[in-house]
């Protein structure tokens, strides 16, 4: 990879040269790749790769967080507090990060979380199964108290459980759910999606941003099973989040043309009562950016953005991705875990610790691309910006289906997804949250 100086200008225009041209063109006339794409090895005609381009803003951990000047906790607890996590690791990463801010603004003792996982998720885990308890309750002293073992009056007891799905903001709780924790002393919550935590007083964000970005560490075993994951990895790597799995498909209510009668099936299945959109309503459906990428699709855009097809890729998904030829017919120095891990340890792992797997090895990542701006997505962004990562992207669905619906195709295609995402990566944008991040110009 070429790296620009510092020195030279943010933007300036380059000359478009041509390199040689695949053998053989794989995609029909009609298709947006219709244009023979570029050489395997060298960057799209001289220009340089994504990460060369000089960045003028970069998110950072706040300071107001980082420096610890917070209000002191109370002498005396409300009650406790539960938090139910539901869904995979991220998101319940995300929701207990959110109950953790809840209990510091409601005064209350945080008992470590209940794991609800439905039954396909092939998942028994739970949060102490995942993460290293000992090393949270020591990062959370001073931020909120944690509670390993209940008193004994309290841990015979099932908590109270109260209705969150409304509440978005500091009153919200005080209001509606302090009132219930001071009268049973011990309820059981799930954050609402839509969290305001901008209306949280500050000292309750710092909890919830230490509980995310210091103190949930992977438990030992686990993190060596990462570390040893991470090692077999050819360097420098790319960690790809690629969402196109049959149920994410089916979630989207979008139809696709020219996959598998197999992908098709497997989509089909999934669907339920989500119908997919037809005529007009799937065309704005698509152009609002919903539809998730296919690995051709995502080829096409790494292309675009120079980034080599020797590119050594790992990609951190679930299991079922569809049509991944598309991506891996391009770039072939493709891994997954199972790559690495030995058929019996890859069998006896559940969701969790799988998904763990990937996160530990994104937010370490050279450079991290996410096809799709999920809980895991934002989660590795923010930390990736934590640990001073900033090679860090999301590609953009709406740009793609915006131009391919205006007709672009071929080079004029790839030179108009080269602006979006270069305009993305200097700005910075979606490489982390303003709950516990600040702007930083460079």
């Amino acid at each position: 990879m070429v790296v620009a100086s510092a020195k030279k200008p943010l933007l300036f225009v380059i000359s478009f040269f041509s390199l040689s041209i695949l053998a053989v063109i794989w995609f029909s006339p009609s298709s947006p790749f219709s244009e023979p794409l570029v050489s395997v090895s060298s960057p799209m005609s001289g220009k340089k790769d994504i990460w060369s381009v000089r960045r003028i803003m970069e998110w950072r951990p706040c300071k107001w967080w980082l420096d610890g000047d917070l209000t002191a906790l109370p002498a005396e607890s409300n009650g406790y507090i539960r938090v139910d996590c539901y869904g995979g690791l991220n998101q319940m990463r995300r929701d207990f990060c959110d109950g953790v801010g809840i209990a510091r603004l409601l005064n209350a003792t945080l008992v470590l979380p209940k794991f609800e996982v439905a039954a396909y998720w092939n998942e028994s885990s739970g949060f102490a199964d995942v993460f290293d308890v000992d090393y949270f309750i020591q990062l959370m002293n001073g931020f909120v108290k944690v509670a390993k073992e209940l008193p004994a009056e309290i841990a015979s007891k099932e908590p109270v459980q109260v209705d969150c799905s409304k509440r978005k903001g500091q009153f919200d709780y005080v209001e509606s759910v302090l009132p219930s924790l001071l009268k049973h002393r011990y309820i059981s919550l799930t954050p609402a999606m839509s969290q305001r935590r901008d209306r949280y007083p500050l000292h309750a964000k710092a909890a919830l941003c230490q509980a995310c970005y210091s103190a949930l560490r992977l438990t030992k075993p686990l993190e060596d099973k990462g570390s040893k994951l991470f090692q077999s990895i050819p360097k420098p790597f790319l960690s790809l989040h690629l969402r196109f799995e049959p149920d994410m498909v089916a979630y989207s209510q979008c139809e696709y043309s020219g996959l598998s009668s197999s992908s098709m099936e497997a989509i089909e299945a999934s669907r339920g009562d989500r119908k997919p959109w037809t005529g007009e309503s799937a065309r704005v459906w698509r152009n609002r950016g919903k539809c998730p990428l296919t690995p051709k699709e995502t080829a096409f855009i790494l292309q675009s953005l120079s980034i080599p097809t020797n590119t050594n890729i790992y990609l951190a998904a679930g299991d079922g991705l569809m049509e991944l030829e598309g991506l891996t017919s391009v770039y072939t120095n493709t891994f997954t875990k199972a790559t690495f891990l030995s058929s019996e340890e890859f069998a006896s792992m559940h969701g969790n610790t799988k998904a763990a797997l990937d996160y530990y090895v994104s937010i370490n990542s050279d450079s991290y691309v996410a096809t799709y701006f999920g809980n895991m997505d934002k989660m590795v962004a923010a930390m990736r910006a934590f640990k001073g990562l900033f090679k860090t992207l999301l590609l953009s669905r709406r740009a793609f289906a915006q131009f391919t619906s205006q007709g672009l195709k071929g080079k004029e295609l790839r030179e108009a997804l080269w602006k979006v995402h270069r305009d993305d990566f200097v700005m910075g944008r979606g490489s982390a949250l303003p709950d516990c991040f600040c702007e930083f110009k460079l």
